[in-house]
């Protein structure tokens, strides 16, 4: 979602299953998991660069290029190391900042250095690194040094700051669809004051963390790792960062894949308006499995019933998830803590689980609670794994740097609430249950005070080897048409298609898809481009 398309399915997977609910915050927030290298030799320690690696593209930046990166050992497996590269690349000579970098390296027969980035944007991508063993598979970690890093303004990397914590919980409990005139006050004068706090707490950085400038970064990283080109795995957002670099230095594109495609094409309000029937047709795959008598197993599972919790039709079950979160709005609920489930938590607590069938479970645990037993402790819990916060405090920067890199890509807004209710209809078509907070979305880069010349336009990648595009017909966040519009607008993508639920395609339980994926990455197989699984 613009108010959070996260990409938080990798680091939640194994706790969910393996730990409960009480296990998801922790998951999120220890940024370790799986049980690391286990003292894995790393063979590109004393591998010497290939050639033509530390080239730099412009004289002016070859400081920059060809940097011995100094791993050591960190979160107990892994190897850590940070990246320097020019905060302006139009001004190389000036200030400067470090990226964070994490390795795992290959447990088996070396092929190179896999980069992967987990989308957001914000999401860091050294945590997703580390959680490999969830996030990826045995082949792709056995035989690729498994290399994430932060973007700029993100995790470690010189992360943006723009508010409080106090003031950014006070942001998320805003209501996210506000039906009277003191409610649209309110959220225009908390995105004025998240824009303002950008630029006062993280000064001339709030305006250099492009994705643009990100994507220099990764051929900077390219360099540092000895690679002539770059192998690339991105998700969702990451599918923008990525084909981004790809447009800017074709002929560096090593094995690409991106999975749940951003569209980069798109503005910011067709794609909130395309987001908004995204995470329609995920609640409406929800109920219908709910609905379905052959599988109780996302319904009344502790009453042994037959029937849906939610109702008997599709209608009747998605209104009532409505009137919840209309009697949140009226009066939040209470949780075990001594705190209170606002509508905006809520509306994140719905929001996450609909990224992945998996946690169909847990949503109707939520829901059954909250409609129940009036406790809003579970949908408590998933808002706060959302939001990468535990105890009021938040573990990273993520829902900071979400805002500060979209206005930034792209500054529009909707700046007034006549404006909002102008597009009402239209996103209430596309969603009966969220449209009038995806409308409101329209207005989260009203506030924002830096600006770039970035239009969203078409990425074409001549001259680039082939590059995989993964598309979930049924991915709320990133809806499947986006995958095959960014297949065709690159010169040499590839379109593979998965028939099923949640974000993303790869890892997900698709062998056809994951067998693709890996041939491709590992041994240089290119798939037939429309392959569909």
């Amino acid at each position: 979602m613009s108010r959070g398309n996260k990409v938080m399915v990798w680091v939640l997977v194994a706790a969910l299953i393996l730990g409960g609910l009480a296990a998801v915050v922790a998951a999120v927030v220890s940024g370790s998991g799986g049980s690391g290298t286990s003292g894995a030799q790393d063979p590109a320690a004393s591998m010497s660069p290939e050639a033509g690696s530390s080239i730099a593209p412009e004289a002016t930046l070859q400081q920059f290029y060809g940097q011995k990166l100094d791993w050591s050992s960190c979160r107990k497996t892994f190897q850590c190391a940070t990246l320097t590269v020019p905060l302006d690349y139009a001004d190389p000579t000036g200030t400067t900042i470090d990226l964070a970098l994490l390795k795992v390296p290959a447990s088996g027969k070396r092929v190179g250095s896999l980069v992967v980035n987990p989308g957001g944007p914000g999401a860091p991508g050294t945590d997703y690194a580390a959680q490999y063993e969830d996030a990826f598979g045995t082949p792709l970690h056995e035989r690729f040094d498994i290399v994430g890093f932060d973007p700029r303004g993100t995790g470690d990397s010189s992360p943006v700051d723009c508010l409080t914590d106090e003031q950014l919980n006070a942001y998320i409990d805003t209501d996210p669809d506000p039906d009277t005139p003191a409610e649209e006050a309110e959220s225009f004068a908390v995105g004025r004051e998240f824009g303002a706090g950008c630029v006062a707490r993280s000064g001339e950085l709030a305006a250099h963390v492009s994705t643009e400038e990100a994507a220099r970064d990764m051929d900077v990283l390219r360099s540092a790792l000895g690679e002539a080109t770059l192998d690339y795995f991105g998700a969702s957002y990451g599918t923008k960062l990525g084909a981004t670099y790809a447009d800017l230095f074709p002929t560096k594109v090593g094995r690409f894949v991106l999975d749940g495609a951003v569209d980069p094409s798109l503005p910011a309000a067709t794609m909130n308006l395309e987001q908004a029937k995204g995470f329609q047709t995920a609640l409406d795959a929800y109920v219908d499995n709910c609905l379905d008598p052959s599988d109780v197993d996302d319904r009344d599972r502790d009453g042994g019933s037959d029937s849906c919790f939610l109702g008997s039709t599709r209608e009747e079950a998605e209104q009532r998830i409505a009137d919840l979160l209309a009697q949140i709005d009226a009066k939040p609920l209470p949780t075990s803590g001594g705190g209170e489930l606002t509508e905006g938590e809520a509306f994140l607590g719905i929001a996450l689980p609909l990224y992945s069938r998996d946690y169909w479970i847990y949503l109707s645990q939520a829901l059954k609670q909250a409609l129940n037993s009036g406790s809003g402790d579970i949908l408590q819990l998933l808002a706060d794994a959302y939001a990468s916060r535990e105890n009021g405090a938040f573990t990273d920067n993520s829902m900071e740097a979400i805002y500060a890199i979209n206005c930034l890509d792209d500054s529009w807004a909707l700046t007034s609430a006549a404006e909002v209710e102008k597009v009402i209809p239209d996103f209430e078509k596309a969603s009966p249950t969220f449209g009038r907070a995806f409308a409101w979305m329209g207005t989260s880069c009203a506030g924002f005070q830096d600006k770039t010349d970035n239009e969203p336009h078409e990425l074409h990648a001549t001259g680039s080897a082939p590059i995989v595009v993964v598309g979930t017909t049924r991915d709320p966040a990133t809806p499947y048409q986006w995958a095959k519009s960014l297949a065709s607008q690159l010169d040499n993508g590839v379109l593979v298609s998965r028939d099923g639920d949640g974000h993303t395609g790869y890892n997900a339980g698709n062998s056809c898809v994951d067998g693709a994926i890996e041939d491709y990455l590992i041994k240089g197989v290119v798939p037939k481009d429309g392959l569909s699984c």
